[in-house]
């Protein structure tokens, strides 16, 4: 039975879902202001895992229907305010860095949260969710059009940090509303501003606090009361306990049974902060390390603890992708049949264990990541697994069902494991390049992509707009591919593999 640490209660328990054989997690995504950054990878990294683990796990007790949900924070004050800086529609730049995203997503090969809800598509959901609250007294609307929630009129407030509300009042820096009742109160709606984007609310023109709007995408797609809440654990106060707050004073019921925090991310053992320069974006880490290298580097430590960023430790994770990757390649010459013996050169046997070592390292495994998600131990066993195939090839053992059940494990933890190069990042640069000239892509894959966007090129030759067509062909060449235009029509390589 899988154990999680829940920081309601602040204990590992045993977990089960609400609903036999239904699961529902909701993590929450990005604001996509920027560049997503290292820390947003790392983050979806764990969940990926947690999801690929949890279908996995289910499927052998009769399947379970596990419905994953990550939001976009697509309207938000940062976003307005770097918007306004870059002299972009804040909408427009929320819509380019999700794109980037998704590519580099895709990139990480993260798994692809079933639902992913934008703010400004739930807007109607969230506004009857403050409608519901300022209906129960709940929440107050103030004659500028702002509503608030009414922090002192819920009983359990602070009880997801365990605080109290005195601890938090003295403790925290706010800056209250001129019509707040009590400065811990916060914003469900904000009355509209010049130049920013705003929607039709019972309270006049206005865009949605940020809290309120992953209550309100959560309910809508999992219901009430779900599963699994997870999140950085810089979101414990005050998002997470907000949510907590306005979610259970609407309904009555719990809202999520357990909440999981991930670890915060430092660069050479300093907190990862513009101020300081080394934020370092998920772009960058990619055209340094593998995307096997950077799973590696997250899982060979706890979720829950703090992940430092190093050359050293990054050098170290590619070494030990390439030993799995090693171990995986097939064996040279013919081997012996698999009799579950370990045999010398000559075929006379060996000690060796008595259960099989693809079973026992399944099992390590399976314990390892049922005990709060230990990805560390969990990898242990695999590379325990890599020297036991190792042993047996040295010993003319065939080793094709360990490796067989290593491909399967180092799978559920998202690892390709395949021969691939630092740096590789078509789809995120095609992607990119895609948006800017406004180009559909059938898929998600580099091929799709650079078809897609030659087609774009030869729409434009045929109308003479030559800037988008050099553009297009300028844009693919950076991103090594190399273009040829032939009587049939565009031919396309890759030039970097020649």
């Amino acid at each position: 039975m899988m154990r999680l640490y829940n920081t309601l209660t602040g204990t590992t328990e045993a977990f089960t879902p609400l609903v036999a054989g239904r699961l529902g997690i909701y993590v929450c995504g990005v604001t996509p202001y920027s560049e997503s950054h290292i820390g947003h990878a790392m983050s979806a990294i764990v969940y990926d895992v947690l999801v690929r683990y949890l279908r996995w796990r289910g499927n052998s007790f009769g399947g379970l229907d596990v419905t994953y949900v990550s939001n976009y924070t697509d309207v938000d004050d940062k976003l307005i305010v770097r918007g306004h800086e870059l002299g972009i529609d804040p909408l427009d730049l929320a819509d380019q860095n999700i794109a980037q995203w998704e590519a580099e997503q895709a990139a990480l090969g993260l798994t692809p949260p079933d639902v992913r809800p934008r703010v400004t598509r739930e807007i109607a959901s969230i506004i009857a969710l403050t409608e519901r609250l300022v209906a129960n007294g709940h929440a107050y609307a103030t004659p500028a059009g702002d509503v608030y929630f009414r922090v002192r009129a819920d009983e359990d407030y602070g009880k997801l940090s365990h605080r109290n509300i005195e601890d938090l009042r003295s403790g925290t820096r706010f800056e209250p509303g001129e019509e707040k009742e009590f400065p811990l109160d916060f914003a469900l709606w904000k009355s509209a501003k010049p130049g920013e984007p705003h929607w039709t609310s019972p309270w006049g023109e206005g865009r949605p606090g940020w809290h309120i709007e992953c209550s309100a995408m959560a309910q809508r797609y999992l219901g009430d009361t779900f599963d699994i809440h997870g999140g950085g654990l810089d979101l414990v106060f005050p998002h997470h306990e907000n949510e907590v707050a306005q979610s259970e004073s609407a309904t009555g019921k719990p809202f999520a049974r357990v909440w999981m925090h991930n670890g915060l991310v430092l660069r050479d053992g300093e907190k990862m902060s513009k101020s300081l320069g080394n934020v370092i974006s998920v772009r960058e880490a990619l055209e340094r390390w593998t995307p096997d290298a950077l799973r590696l580097f997250v899982l060979s430590s706890h979720y829950r603890s703090p992940n430092n960023v190093t050359d050293e430790a990054l050098v170290a994770a590619q070494r030990g992708i390439d030993r799995l990757t090693a171990a995986l390649r097939p064996s040279d010459g013919t081997a012996a049949a698999d009799d579950g013996e370990l045999r010398d050169h000559h075929g006379y046997p060996i000690a060796g264990p008595l259960v099989p070592p693809g079973d026992e390292a399944h099992q390590r495994f399976v314990e390892a990541i049922e005990d709060d998600c230990n990805t560390a131990q969990a990898l242990a066993a695999l590379f325990e697994l890599v020297r036991e195939i190792n042993r047996r090839r040295d010993a003319g053992q065939a080793v094709a069902r360990e490796q067989a059940k290593l491909r399967e494990l180092t799978g559920l933890l998202g690892l390709r494991l395949e021969e691939q190069a630092a740096g590789d990042l078509d789809v995120v640069a095609l992607s990119t390049l895609a948006k800017q000239f406004e180009v559909a892509c059938g898929g998600m894959d580099a091929a799709s992509t650079i078809d897609a966007l030659l087609a774009a090129r030869e729409e434009a030759r045929k109308t003479r707009n030559f800037a988008v067509a050099d553009g297009i062909r300028n844009g693919l060449a950076a991103a090594g591919i190399e273009v040829e235009d032939t009587p049939a029509g565009p031919r396309w390589a890759d030039s970097r593999r020649r």
